[in-house]
């Protein structure tokens, strides 16, 4: 069953990791994809060229969400060419921890910016699109740390917590128009940048979690199906922890 047939996407940060996990579940159950990246153009060209395959129509765009013109311009180019702007996904985002004593001015203002500015810009951006449409889906990547706070975490804490904050009151705002916005709030997510770390750290970390492992992108990718599809219809202005019960 395709939950998401017909629907088009704007996925933020989609060429790697949680991202792309999420991008590649949505073309499976049927989405039309339009996904940022920031860099890496020949690897994002040819994700999208492969699950373009699938029978939907897949782009890779090189926009910066942080940045509110270039949000502004991808809104507007992915509105011409897939025809409708039904689900955002504003998962882009940065680490820079060091403990507050050590954190630098410059590092706690980035992490401020690509996180959670990004999140302003890009509603912002498709609000005019789905307030026509008169419905929409808009999902927040927080993070666990948003929620409970990280020691060596202060920026990217702050960030994660804003997300929540903004999400309740863009959910209060326009919910009369059916546009929803909700959270996601991942708990220890292992992607290729978990990959790096020390094996025994991080079969540590998943012994502390209930259900014994570390979280995969296509968790996350699930929960993202779940609340962009109509399934979650009456469902706005919450954070769902998808975490292994991490935080119970």
């Amino acid at each position: 069953m395709k939950l998401l047939e017909g629907k088009t996407a704007i996925i933020t940060g989609g060429s790697r990791g949680i991202g792309k996990g999420i991008v590649e579940t949505f073309v499976k159950h049927g989405a039309n994809v339009a996904f940022t990246y920031n860099s890496s153009k020949e690897s994002a060209d040819a994700i999208a060229s492969d699950l373009s395959k699938e029978g939907v129509k897949v782009k890779a765009y090189q926009s910066n969400a942080a940045n509110f013109e270039d949000s502004q311009e991808l809104a507007a180019e992915v509105l011409k060419e897939f025809g409708s702007i039904d689900i955002l996904i504003n998962n882009a985002g940065i680490t820079k921890d060091n403990l507050l004593m050590r954190i630098s001015e410059e590092d706690f203002d980035k992490v401020i910016e690509v996180n959670l500015k990004s999140v302003f810009n890009m509603t912002k951006a498709v609000q005019r699109a789905m307030l026509k449409q008169r419905k929409g889906s808009i999902i927040n990547m927080s993070s666990v740390v948003g929620v409970k706070g990280n020691a060596g975490q202060t920026n990217y804490a702050a960030s994660k917590a804003g997300i929540i904050g903004f999400t309740k009151s863009v959910a209060l705002e326009l919910g009369s128009r059916d546009i929803r916005c909700n959270a996601i709030a991942p708990g220890f997510i292992e992607t290729e940048m978990t990959g790096k770390l020390n094996e025994e750290t991080v079969q540590s970390w998943r012994e502390a979690i209930p259900l014994k492992r570390g979280g995969s992108p296509e968790d996350i990718a699930n929960a993202c199906v779940f609340l962009a599809s109509d399934l979650s219809g009456y469902i706005t202005g919450q954070v769902l922890n998808v975490d292994g019960g991490m935080l119970t």
